[in-house]
């Protein structure tokens, strides 16, 4: 299945293109952005080679990798990235969201708006289950899982908290 683009009300979620690479480089170039996820800003070269193997597409089968660039329309400027790991299921298909907005942008409600955006394009799409990982001291990030309707679970995973979107129940699920 190809993505296409996700429309929100300030909100663009593209495809992401490794044409992005540059722009991306510079909106994610604060080392804070890095203070929960690890790593370092990418050069745009290293963030050029990063997207070449996300557009290829996951290497195991059993995966698809969706990405999106978020461009903010009235600043006509990229923000951030929104992303949606998926894996089959015995109940359905399973995505793994994340999502990041560069440092001018935080405290905008960017990041909530595109996350429900996000979520809601997946339910669109018949994903069944939908879950974030979040640092347990990354505030910013639970808010925005909560806003987009995630809850906490009690599941651990390196340290993060598994937030989840609980699944559609449907008339065969009984009551």
């Amino acid at each position: 299945m190809k993505i296409g683009a996700v429309e929100t009300g300030r909100l663009s979620l593209v495809p992401l293109a490794v044409e992005h690479a540059d722009e991306m480089a510079e909106v994610l170039s604060d080392p804070d952005l890095h203070a929960f996820i690890g790593g370092a800003p990418h050069s745009p070269q290293a963030l050029r080679t990063r997207y070449e193997r996300l557009v290829a597409g996951s290497p195991d089968p059993s995966r698809t990798w969706w990405n999106w660039v978020i461009r903010l329309r009235e600043e006509k400027r990229l923000t951030g990235t929104v992303q949606a790991t998926i894996t089959a299921a015995d109940l359905g298909c399973v995505a793994e969201v994340a999502w990041v907005v560069g440092t001018p942008w935080q405290h905008r409600g960017i990041a909530t708006e595109a996350a429900r955006g996000l979520v809601a394009w997946l339910r669109e799409q018949g994903v069944r289950t939908i879950r974030a990982h979040i640092h347990p001291d990354h505030h910013a990030s639970a808010a925005v899982a909560a806003a987009a309707g995630l809850a906490p679970t009690d599941h651990r995973h390196e340290g993060e908290i598994r937030w989840e979107l609980p699944s559609p129940r449907s008339p065969a699920d009984g009551l």
